[in-house]
């Protein structure tokens, strides 16, 4: 497995003396089958602590956070925990088979074919453009305007960001299409400069300043707040149930909701523009059960489903880096 560089973190939730809790942990063991996690068990002592860890009855089993099992609107609970078993029965405890599946589905099985940057996009070579031929200092200024007024700039914007490097900013902007920074469409004018969609999308990100901009898919939103450093707003739609998905990023901490939601990061291909082969297939989903089904609706993609400790990294890893490395201003690229 290519996309994950950490050990799967698996936790059973308990309340003390749960009969069914060494009973899971023996099924999670022969659904693991050897493959590398990390097994806790947590004894949840009250209420308060079950509605901020997410348990929904005792066992509850969290893979890297995520309660795979989770019914939409459930509350959470002390009570002992009910799972539906091989022919109709009810037990105590997910059977080995559901257990090996929402492995699955959390990627401890199979390979994904692209690594984790080429998920996001734009065939490994990163989403920070060269500093060379005035390429940063116009995907900045580009990126900076889109913050500042929610809409794309003209090509007269971008200017003065490419004449500080002797070119003009058509021969700039049309660099930074070929190497798929941004996009254009078929007048030459901006169309997208990852994270930002000059379009309307699913994703819309309120800034704290007010300003709305539209971004290119769920990680690309995800990784505003960061990029801007500002509290965000994001709210979506789950393609499946079209349930509303809103993620709040205030005071350093996130918020989502529902907090079973996750995001789907999948791709046509390994090669080609982010917008084509990628950014469709990154989406935000109300639960995991919804994002197996739009997968297996979409056999011509391969991804995984991230769970949002995740998604929220790999979101701040391509772009949390857009903005702070700036242009030196000597000299030309």
């Amino acid at each position: 497995m290519t996309w994950k560089d950490d050990t799967m973190r698996i936790t059973v939730l308990t309340v003390p003396d749960c009969p069914d809790a060494p009973v899971v942990e023996a099924r999670l063991a022969q659904a693991l089958d050897g493959r590398d996690a990390e097994v806790d068990r947590i004894e949840v002592g009250g209420p308060e602590q079950a509605a901020r860890l997410g348990m929904a009855g005792s066992p509850t089993v969290l893979i890297d956070g995520v309660d795979p099992f989770a019914v939409p609107g459930a509350p959470t609970s002390l009570s002992c925990r009910l799972y539906g078993g091989p022919g109709g029965r009810v037990e105590g405890a997910p059977s080995v088979a559901g257990l090996r599946d929402a492995l699955a589905d959390a990627g401890a099985a199979g390979d994904c074919e692209c690594p984790p940057m080429d998920a996001a996009g734009r065939g490994g070579q990163g989403s920070l453009a060269p500093r060379t031929r005035g390429l940063r200092a116009v995907q900045q200024a580009v990126l900076r305007h889109f913050a500042a007024t929610g809409h794309k700039p003209a090509i007269e914007d971008l200017h003065p960001a490419a004449a500080a490097h002797g070119r003009t900013a058509a021969e700039v902007v049309a660099d930074l299409a070929a190497d798929d920074f941004l996009t254009l469409d078929d007048r030459g004018r901006i169309r997208a400069a990852y994270p930002f969609s000059a379009v309307p999308t699913a994703h819309r990100v309120r800034l704290a300043s007010g300003i709305e901009v539209f971004a290119m898919c769920a990680i690309d939103a995800l990784g505003i707040a960061d990029m801007l450093v500002t509290d965000t707003v994001i709210t979506s739609t789950d393609p499946v149930t079209g349930d509303t998905i809103t993620v709040t990023s205030a005071d350093g901490h996130t918020t989502w909701q529902p907090s079973t939601a996750v995001v789907h990061v999948g791709r046509r291909s390994c090669t080609g523009p982010a917008a084509e082969v990628a950014c469709g297939a990154l989406n935000f989903f109300a639960n995991r059960a919804t994002a197996r089904s739009w997968a297996e609706a979409h056999p011509d993609h391969t991804g995984q489903t991230l769970d949002q400790t995740h998604a929220e990294d790999l979101g701040r890893s391509i772009f949390g880096p857009l903005l702070t490395q700036a242009q030196p201003a000597e000299g030309r690229g």
